[in-house]
């Protein structure tokens, strides 16, 4: 039976593999994982809107589908880059 050795993670989370140019960059997770939630957060956002909307104008966030494709991308983004996931 083999153990594992436990590795010390560093405060600030940073891994050792951090892309070195924007051509990496884009092909990381890094990248395209806040960018997926964007997405799938304003077409979210957007099928609130067209599904459930408020008809009447008064509803801030889902009387407009550019406020409501803007509220859920945030929540999207949010969502993805959560402050309080593990490293």
């Amino acid at each position: 039976m083999k153990v594992k050795k436990f590795e010390i993670m560093k405060e600030t989370c940073e891994t050792e593999n951090t892309p070195k140019t924007l051509k990496e960059f884009t092909r990381s997770v890094r990248f395209w994982k806040p960018v997926a939630g964007i997405v799938i957060g304003g077409t979210l956002g957007f099928l609130y809107y067209y599904f459930v909307g408020c008809s009447s104008g008064t509803c801030a966030i889902t009387s407009n589908p550019f406020s409501s494709i803007l509220f859920g991308s945030a929540m999207g983004f949010f969502v993805v880059n959560s402050p309080c996931r593990r490293c």
